[in-house]
């Protein structure tokens, strides 16, 4: 251990004077183009990474302990706090495990406005993935565009639900509002515009010679090392495996809808990024589809369950028991029967899955989550050594991890 003096004073954050001529490097607790802290302790020989150590929970919460403390309801704004880029996708996999569970069935109008939302989320997440990642390789255009249609996104949800970040615009059983005519209106203008966006950030980005030499042949994640770190979304997508659970474990109405799983056959960073782009416009055309669907479905966007869903405000209002099965909702919680459920969606980041155990308490017995972004950092310690030092931060950038969820 190296004895801080005058002459040879003690970095926290490198060591030196060692017999292997290798050096150790603390990479962070820093904000690797998404929000966290990670830390990267990192063995260099030279420039050139030998060994990679991802330091994680500066971010610990304990949230599935959390969650068998809470009444089902009570703990769905907290999935919000995971990947909080896209908080209505940990609202709605929640949710949809509990309905599994329960063996509810959502109306129509709420499948379709649900589906809209998920979209909407998933490009406000690559919107902000584009951007950060821009910047941290030094394209500085590309985070102001990017987080100018980012920004109309956010008004959509915000207009919706009235929240921008944390929204609880899911509900178990459907969700909570209607859409107004002039929501879906800017919805439209939004999409349609989007398009043209989508252009400018390519044409910033594809010809751009620093930006292709940054993540070409950067990165390479072969299709088995991608299978056995668990990796999915675009990190195994990118890798030439076309896997969607949207597609091969269809939900809500994505089985009606007609869209495309982009895939990239060069295991790098570039194709990533390629099939985030396209996955956008992917998105861009399920909600053009939704807004079609919306117009031929009942008014209904709430599940008709007394025992696991309050009524319609109108019916508390007026009819005795609908308020006192509300009371009971509110103050002791539903009562699921006892039973196990897994169910995986498909969020931005990658397979985000609900595990939840019931003994038929309103309190789950017990609750796991199984976060995309946390297996996406365990790989940077099989995927970092032999890469040299300058592109770790692309590398973390590409796999596109936000914190919340890793720490949970």
């Amino acid at each position: 251990m190296q004895q801080p003096n005058k002459l040879a004073p003690y970095f926290e954050n490198i060591t030196f004077d060692r017999e292997d001529n290798k050096m150790v490097v603390n990479f962070g607790p820093n904000h690797p183009s998404a929000h966290g802290l990670l830390n990267l302790v990192l063995e260099l020989s030279g420039e050139e990474v030998v060994k990679a150590y991802p330091n994680i929970g500066f971010l610990h919460r304990g949230m599935e302990k959390m969650a068998e403390n809470m009444i089902y309801n009570e703990f769905l704004p907290t999935t919000d706090r995971m990947d909080y880029i896209a908080a209505s996708s940990n609202n709605y996999g929640f949710a949809l495990a509990v309905e599994k569970l329960v063996g509810l069935e959502v109306p129509r109008r709420a499948k379709v406005i649900r589906t809209m939302l998920l979209e909407i989320n998933r490009l406000c997440s690559h919107l902000f993935f584009i951007a950060t990642h821009a910047l941290d390789i030094g394209a500085m255009s590309v985070f102001l565009y990017a987080f100018r249609e980012r920004e109309h996104a956010m008004d959509l949800i915000e207009d919706y639900c009235g929240a921008r970040l944390t929204h609880s615009s899911i509900r178990i059983g459907g969700v909570p509002l209607d859409v107004t005519d002039e929501w879906m209106v800017n919805l439209k203008k939004f999409i349609d515009s989007l398009e043209e966006n989508i252009q400018i950030y390519e044409g910033l980005l594809d010809s751009n010679r620093i930006w292709r030499m940054r993540l070409e042949d950067v990165g390479i994640l072969s299709p088995e090392m991608a299978v056995d770190w668990g990796c999915s979304g675009v990190m195994l997508r990118g890798s030439g495996i076309k896997w969607d659970i949207r597609k091969e474990e269809p939900y809500e109405i994505y089985d009606e809808l007609d869209f495309d799983v982009p895939v990239a056959e060069t295991n790098d960073s570039f194709g990533r990024y390629r099939c985030y782009m396209l996955e956008m416009r992917e998105s861009v055309k399920i909600i053009d589809q939704c807004l079609k669907l919306y117009k031929d479905t009942d008014s209904q966007i709430m599940a008709d369950a007394p025992n696991y869903v309050s009524a319609p405000k109108e019916q508390i209002m007026t009819q005795n028991y609908s308020l006192m099965q509300h009371f009971v909702l509110v103050t002791q919680g539903m009562r699921p029967p006892v039973g196990e459920v897994y169910v995986a969606t498909e969020s931005p980041k990658g397979e985000l899955g609900y595990y939840i155990y019931s003994n038929g308490e309103p309190y789950p017995y017990r609750l796991k989550i199984r976060a995309p972004s946390f297996w996406h950092t365990g790989i940077l310690q099989a995927w970092l050594p032999g890469v040299q030092l300058a592109d770790v931060v692309t590398m973390i950038g590409s796999s596109n991890t936000v914190f919340g969820e890793v720490d949970r």
